[in-house]
């Protein structure tokens, strides 16, 4: 069997041992380093009790801890279990008695979340440890690292790229979450993709923004940048202004981000792009890119590339090229190397180029299984390809096009409405930082659509003006009946709209 990829810290120690691996704040580790410290960590775990299959969660931002507890996990055969800081304890319990964690890491500012997990049903923490303070019942993370030996722990043959590695739970979507089984393999092969299309390399600098309980924080760019070499630099959480002045300051080269953070930023009055003088790919995904905010970068010499990807797929599908980023403005572009892509209709049949049908796609960055679900693995796999429930096109180039999501789309008088579209006509009005469409019932049409706009600071504008703007550009039927305006767009961790809630609030 291959070796997991617990296997490429050791082999970074050995080729490039003085490299620097990660940046948080004055911290900068080393390869060597870091492998020292993940090994301490695996040492912990195996005397612990913790053996190949168990499930171990965190709770934290991000830092360079979670990065240890993911090489740690690997060298082992543990299956890590993120955890969204954003949730309610009812909600973050479901995750840990669903998936049988036993043992958890958490950040000193979650000690009140962690006290109220412990008293959920379902929820049996045996072993906890604290990053970052002192917490009762928990054993603290660097004082008792120190205290375990820096050598590799014992290979085990039966660790490799088939092993589960992280068990993801998609944010946003209705009902109980479902858990994504994502092996060490799914996230070489996402590694792999992203290294061929983008030619990663030992000099990239890569700044992560995005939350590490989240695939996105994971797989772009973390994972990709240790495999080849390179550097992570890992603020806490995300802010505007200090984003702004690490990617001048540490010289970024890589900048990935959902668009809700490339709109938060060009509207920031420290916005400038001298800040994106040496990154040599800014890419956005996890949510629709408005074309109006890829010419808006373009203005300002900034080209804005878009991806796409899920979860499910560790998370890498397709990219646009750099060249068409902005001559293809809404197009995800094409799917990566390793990856197949069809758009097909109901009975799976392949449907005409700029035809809409459902994405279906195959590879081996895609799951294993959803988490104790056979019936949904089974669903989700239908006829062999994994199906994405992407509402999407493929033009005659190849180009892929994502329409929405299928669950999203609502019928008006008979026509499919599909609210990515309708969202980016409003958007391109310049009073509008933010927009979303939603379907309410209509006794005469059935559904009709329901803009919600958030304005610009200090810009005013009223629903029949934002009305009148789409009459012309959309059809009759995909025009909204009416329009409300609210401070801000509800959003996950992923930066999507979270359409449930706007549909509680404004039906």
């Amino acid at each position: 069997m291959e070796p997991g990829i617990g296997f490429w810290l050791t082999q970074r120690e050995r080729l490039s041992g003085e490299r620097e691996a990660l940046v948080q704040g004055e911290r900068r580790l080393t390869y060597r380093e870091l492998n020292r410290r993940v090994n301490r960590l695996a040492a912990w775990l195996s005397q612990a009790g913790l053996k190949t299959g168990d499930r171990c969660a965190y709770l934290a931002y991000n830092g360079v801890e979670v990065v240890e507890l993911i090489f740690a996990a690997a060298k082992l055969g543990l299956i890590l279990v993120p955890l969204n800081w954003r949730l309610a304890a009812k909600e973050l319990a479901f995750i840990l008695s669903d998936s049988g964690t036993e043992t958890l890491f958490f950040d000193f500012d979650f000690t009140k979340t962690v006290q109220a997990l412990s008293e959920e049903k379902g929820v049996c923490l045996k072993r906890r440890m604290t990053i970052g303070g002192k917490a009762a019942e928990a054993e603290p993370y660097e004082e008792t690292l120190i205290h375990y030996p820096d050598q590799e722990p014992e290979s085990s043959e039966s660790i490799g790229m088939d092993t589960p590695h992280i068990i993801m739970y998609a944010a946003g979507t209705t009902g109980l979450p479902k858990g994504a089984v994502l092996t060490q393999g799914c996230s070489f092969w996402n590694a792999v993709n992203l290294e061929l299309d983008m030619g990663f390399g030992p000099a990239d600098r890569d700044l992560l923004v995005l939350p590490m309980f989240h695939i996105g924080g994971i797989g772009l760019f973390t994972l990709p940048m240790i495999h080849v070499g390179g550097t992570v630099v890992i603020p806490r959480t995300f802010d505007a202004g200090e984003t702004l002045r690490l990617l001048q300051e540490e010289k970024i080269t890589l900048f990935f981000a959902v668009p809700a953070i490339f709109l938060f930023l060009i509207q920031h009055p420290r916005f400038s792009a001298e800040a994106f003088k040496n990154v040599r790919l800014v890419m956005s995904g996890g949510a629709p890119l408005p074309v109006s905010l890829v010419h808006r970068y373009s203005e300002a010499g900034i080209v804005l590339q878009q991806g796409f990807g899920m979860s499910e797929a560790a998370p890498s599908i397709a990219t646009l090229s750099k060249e068409l980023a902005l001559k293809k403005a809404g197009s995800i572009g094409r799917a990566l190397f390793h990856v197949e892509a069809r758009i097909v209709d109901r009975s799976q049949r392949d449907v005409p180029p700029d035809e809409v049908g459902e994405l279906v796609i195959r590879g081996p960055n895609v799951m294993k299984e959803y988490w104790n679900r056979p019936e949904a693995t089974a669903e989700a796999f239908a006829g062999g390809w994994f199906h994405s429930g992407d509402v999407a096109r493929m033009d005659p180039d190849g180009d892929l096009y994502i329409v929405d999501r299928k669950k999203d789309m609502f019928i008006s008088g008979g026509e499919n409405v599909y609210p990515a579209e309708v969202e980016n006509a409003i958007f391109e009005l310049p009073q509008v930082a933010e927009a979303a469409v939603i379907g309410v019932r209509d006794e005469k049409w059935g559904e009709v659509g329901r803009g919600i706009v958030v304005l610009k600071p200090g810009q005013a504008l009223t629903e029949t003006e934002v009305l009148d703007s789409l009459k012309g550009r959309l059809a009759k039927y995909k025009v909204p009946k009416s329009v409300v305006f609210a401070d801000q767009l509800p959003r996950n961790a992923a930066g999507k709209v979270r359409k449930n809630d706007l549909r509680e609030r404004f039906s």
